[in-house]
């Protein structure tokens, strides 16, 4: 089984940045991405960045490139999300999932675990 949880939301105005941390516990694939999903109200969840457990190899939504960063701490088997200039349709339920075997994924259903989430808010 693997558990994922997310800390690190808030409330924060247009501009500035949060970072998201998501821990990864539990038995996992040798190779897996962890991916960052967010879900506004009546929206369905979207993509947003993923990075594989080894390499360098990353993937974002175009609404965040330049923005977001997210990187990873093997040690600490933590995956985090960097936002900066946030903006106010960054608001949002962020979640992290965890995708088994080699790749990176946009779609939520390539993804078999994932955390209970963390609330961002974006104020003007």
């Amino acid at each position: 089984q693997v558990q994922l949880v997310e800390s690190g939301g808030g409330l924060v105005q247009a501009g500035r940045s949060l970072r998201l941390s998501c821990v990864v516990s539990g038995r996992t694939d040798r190779i897996f991405s962890v991916g960052w999903f967010r879900q506004a109200p009546g929206k369905e969840r979207r993509f947003v960045a993923a990075v594989l457990s080894r390499g360098t190899e990353t993937l974002y939504a175009d609404p965040v490139q330049g923005r977001f960063n997210i990187s990873r701490d093997s040690d600490k088997n933590t995956v985090f999300l960097q936002m900066n200039n946030l903006q106010l349709e960054d608001t949002a339920v962020y979640y992290c999932a965890l995708k088994r075997d080699y790749g990176l994924g946009r779609s939520p259903y390539e993804y078999s675990y994932w955390g209970q989430g963390t609330p961002v808010t974006v104020s003007s």
